[in-house]
């Protein structure tokens, strides 16, 4: 079984959850959505899964313009792993509606449960309890991937009921108003001017100005500008000068620089191979 794994990070979480579920499935190659390319996106794989960050209780932009843009093949296996902060709600049956209206079929969705990386309402928690998240999923995606390696059907995993009405409510209230979120960024004294937020946003959101960010109103919340800044000189609104910066202990800026770069074909195949190593 060949398995492609398109994946959506931002601090690293979900790149993490990608790189586990490959060392699981074995013969498995990591794509970065940002990297997907063509118009409808072809795979050659039968088992595709579809890794991201759930966002505001829904799917990020990223993950909609990607499904949106692939191929229509009722052929393949279809899974996807949400990686949250502990609600879930709805977002996997948000995918899954979304795929049946383009005539595909969701087989399997999981909740995957990671430490926050939503800077504005506070730091990820003690580091003791960061590394249980993280062990625990990794537990999960061990016991999961059999599931995924037989290819089994599944109702996708979802939030209690009341979770699912309110928070898809404000998810859908909240949508069209994400792109212009990024005003409440600001940039403080202890930066360098290095670049590095420009070159990590995976959306293209920040541009330059005598060194420092200005961001352009297209913004997804991924916050991985705020997180991976080294001298934490990004803040969002008046509470993150105080909050502790996250990202997932097992990847490194050079990963997030890579994925963000749109390489060219052989730049992605070399890309993708440093990535397949780091798994093992």
């Amino acid at each position: 079984m060949k398995t492609d794994l398109f994946f959506y990070t931002g601090t690293g979480n979900s790149l993490w959850t990608a790189r586990t579920v490959a060392n699981e499935l074995g013969n498995a190659e990591l794509i970065p959505m940002l990297w997907a390319t063509g118009n409808p996106i072809q795979s050659q794989a039968d088992t595709i899964g579809i890794i991201f960050p759930v966002h505001i209780w829904g799917l990020p932009q990223q993950v909609i313009t990607f499904v949106n843009s692939l191929a229509i093949d009722t052929s393949k296996y279809y899974f996807a792993l949400a990686v949250n902060a502990g609600q879930v709600a709805a977002t996997l049956l948000q995918l899954k509606k979304l795929m049946k209206s383009r005539g595909l079929f969701l087989s399997s969705g999981f909740d995957i449960f990671m430490p926050s990386n939503y800077i504005p309402w506070g730091g990820p928690g003690p580091e003791d309890k960061r590394m249980r998240r993280i062990n625990d999923a990794k537990k999960k995606i061990n016991k999961i991937s059999s599931m995924i390696a037989e290819k089994e059907r599944r109702p996708v995993e979802k939030g209690p009921l009341w979770q699912n009405i309110l928070f898809s409510w404000f998810y859908k209230f909240s949508f069209p108003y994400i792109p212009t979120m990024d005003k409440s960024f600001w940039v403080d004294d202890k930066c360098n001017t290095c670049s590095i937020c420009k070159k990590i946003c995976p959306c293209g959101n920040i541009d330059l100005n005598a060194g420092k960010p200005i961001w352009l109103h297209h913004c997804e919340q991924c916050l991985a500008c705020i997180q991976w800044c080294p001298k934490e000189a990004i803040q969002y609104g008046k509470r993150t000068p105080r909050y502790e910066r996250y990202h997932h202990p097992e990847v490194t800026l050079e990963d997030i620089i890579t994925i963000s770069r749109k390489p060219s074909r052989s730049g992605k195949e070399e890309a993708i191979l440093q990535n397949r190593k780091s798994s093992t």
